[in-house]
């Protein structure tokens, strides 16, 4: 969407508001009408990981009134669902994980008969409705009233103390993969696409957040000290995609139609880092066409999120970890940016071709990076992907090196690997430099606009690219591509090329000096890299030793540290590499960065390694892992601490993890 839409749009907004104010009605949508696409029949794959029988009863639309309990760490009300079902049908399948059911009713109160399935650990249960049969065409209303638990895994409660501010609690939820069902009674899959409208009261001290529009920007009054926000999201998404957060929060706008949220002690610091997101969205539109969801805007949460980013619409949520002060970690923010067209307007069906988001999204991140910044920082951003995926390769069984994967009996967490970020994008790399940059684009904006709001597999991906791409005369072209080999078989094909950066290539060899001549770091021209290049330094390993320690002295890891000021560094990147380097030679004077750095943020990407790395460091690292996740895991999210839960165990509990 071009800036002079965007002014356009808003003042045009500004305007309905100000009618609304004197009840004339709610104002428009922000957001461009819908593709032809976006009401096309669907045709729905059985998703493992849902109970939902879409192609017998599907939700179209979810409505939320619900009531943020601080006290009891609760969101209770109702969702009301609009429902669809093919002629004669009964039931409704609905998923649900540790939710406390109250009542099921039609529109107009009348109770409906509902049953709980068995409960299974990684789908939770199965909530079936029946409903009168179902005619051609005609909505249904479903009321479910009900309230979350405590511990429901999709949300994180924090108390004024785990927050930056320290005077307010905090609430902010995380749906991917399957955790939406802890918090809203739907059909919780990639593939069922659903509108949502909420509202939502909350302690008046307090505002309330959505991937969504905001109705009311400043709240409305409510009774006992509450505040009433409402909004609405008129582009069907897979439900994984509805967030909300609630807590002291303030916006800073940083271009026309995208700005920042956060904690008001944080504002400054997001508005100065997150300064240049207007441009990266316009080299987003222009790459591969017009954004389609308004605004784009940012929210820097606690350091508890667990992942880097979450490309809600309208509202990513992001770590404060890439707060560096030097913008050096935006490619996050394009990244969650990209998910804008690859994820949020083309999703995949199923969590076994979560590289069709991710992937995707990888590949058009590092063109926005090229596009803003130029081609060596994409170049170098390409190189420290690849060492990613080269390790990920080396440490994961065969199979799972797949793109499309089965995960059969598996949570979809396990999918969620550098295997469908970066061999994904290596992938997309591999056609683009085949075919070109020009056709490869072409076809890129194409898929964009043909698929977008429906569902994607692996499949119907390959028809696609060999319809519109391809093509059927060229056969020797369908061989050089190896599209099938990419896509379902494990490890690299033997057309896979790695990127190369000279200005890395220049820092692997000031790495393999200071390892070999034993120093000192002095020579290191650190003061001169560039984030990307440290990293590249940091992760340097002699070849053959990429999982094994003792390739530097103490000595050399003394003089590292002292040098290049690693006890004070402040970029969370730069302090993972390091910590990876002092866990593996049982590095002690880094024990209390390393304490510091795991009880501070919540990160998966960061988290998980370390306390795996630890662990596996036997007498000498398990004792320091129990002790630091006991003080650590009150902080971290379910999504963090179910992982390292399965490496270390639960602390206090008997059966952890030996």
């Amino acid at each position: 969407m071009s800036r002079t839409r965007l002014a356009a749009m808003a003042s045009t907004l500004a305007l309905v508001a100000a009618l609304s104010g004197c009840g004339l009605g709610e104002p428009k949508s922000d957001m461009p009408p819908l593709p032809p696409s976006a009401t096309a029949p669907v045709t729905y794959e059985r998703d493992i990981h849902s109970w939902a029988q879409p192609q017998v009863a599907r939700v179209k639309h979810v409505a939320l009134d619900l009531v943020a309990d601080f006290a009891t760490r609760t969101l209770s009300g109702t969702a009301t669902l609009d429902v669809t079902g093919e002629p004669g049908a009964t039931e409704v399948i609905l998923d649900v994980r540790n939710l406390e059911i109250r009542s099921i009713s039609d529109a107009r109160g009348t109770a409906l008969p509902f049953a709980l399935g068995p409960e299974d650990p990684i789908k939770g249960q199965a909530l079936t409705v029946t409903v009168p049969a179902f005619e051609t065409d005609k909505v249904q209303k479903i009321v479910v009233t009900y309230a979350t638990r405590p511990d429901a895994a999709a949300l994180q409660w924090l108390t004024p103390a785990q927050t930056a501010g320290g005077q307010q609690p905090f609430l902010f939820s995380q749906g991917q993969a399957i955790l939406t069902r802890t918090w809203i009674p739907t059909q919780d899959s990639p593939g069922i696409r659903q509108t949502y409208s909420a509202t939502l009261r909350v302690p008046e001290a307090l505002k309330a957040v959505m991937s969504a529009e905001m109705l009311t920007p400043d709240g409305e009054g409510a009774s006992d000290g509450m505040h009433s926000y409402r909004f609405r999201m008129t582009n069907p998404i897979p439900p994984y995609l509805i967030a909300v957060a609630v807590g002291d929060l303030a916006f800073a706008s940083v271009g026309e139609g995208v700005g920042v949220w956060t904690e008001p002690g944080r504002l400054e610091a997001a508005r100065t880092e997150f300064s240049e997101m207007r441009q990266l969205v316009d080299a987003a539109e222009g790459l591969y066409g017009p954004y389609g969801w308004g605004r784009f805007d940012l929210l820097v949460l606690p350091p508890s999120f667990p992942f880097g980013g979450m490309e809600n619409p309208r509202l990513t949520f992001a770590t404060p970890t890439i707060l560096a002060g030097d913008k050096s970690l935006v490619s996050l923010v394009a990244h969650e940016l990209a998910h804008s067209w690859s994820g949020n307007l083309v999703t995949n069906a199923t969590w076994a071709d979560f590289w069709l988001n991710e992937g995707f999204t990888t590949y058009f991140e590092n063109r926005i990076m090229e596009a803003v910044y130029g081609r060596d920082r994409a170049l170098m951003l390409q190189v420290l992907g690849w060492g990613e995926l080269q390790a990920e390769l080396a440490a994961l069984p065969p199979l799972d090196t797949r793109l499309h994967l089965d995960l059969e009996g598996r949570d979809p967490d396990e999918g969620m690997n550098s295997i469908a970020y970066e061999k994904g994008a290596a992938f997309l790399r591999t056609i683009e430099r085949i075919v070109g940059r020009e056709r490869f684009d072409a076809w890129m904006k194409g898929y964009f606009e043909r698929n977008a709001f429906r569902p994607m597999n692996a499949a119907t991906f390959l028809v696609d690219i060999r319809a519109h791409l391809v093509g059927p005369e060229d056969p020797a072209l369908e061989r050089e591509l190896q599209l099938d080999t990419w896509v379902y078989q494990p490890g690299l094909p033997s057309n896979a090329v790695a990127p190369v950066s000279g200005a890395l290539t220049a820092v692997d060899t000031a790495a393999e000096a200071f390892f070999a001549d034993r120093g000192p770091a002095s020579a290191i021209p650190w003061a001169g890299w560039s984030t990307q290049e440290r990293q590249q330094f940091l992760a340097w390993r002699p070849e053959g030793r990429a999982a094994g320690r003792d390739w530097l002295t103490n000595q050399q890891l003394a003089d590292l540290e002292t040098t290049l000021n690693l006890r004070s560094e402040g970029n969370a990147e730069i302090v993972f590499s390091w910590l990876q380097i002092a866990v593996a030679h049982r590095y002690g004077p880094a024990v209390p960065k390393l304490e510091q750095f795991l009880t501070s943020q919540g990160r998966r990407k960061f988290v998980l390694p370390l306390f795996t790395a630890l662990w596996a460091e036997g007498d000498w690292g398990r004792p320091l892992a129990t002790r630091i996740y006991a003080a650590a895991r009150p902080g971290y999210h379910p999504v963090t601490t179910g992982s390292v839960d399965a490496v270390i165990g639960v602390p206090g509990a008997s059966g952890a993890a030996g």
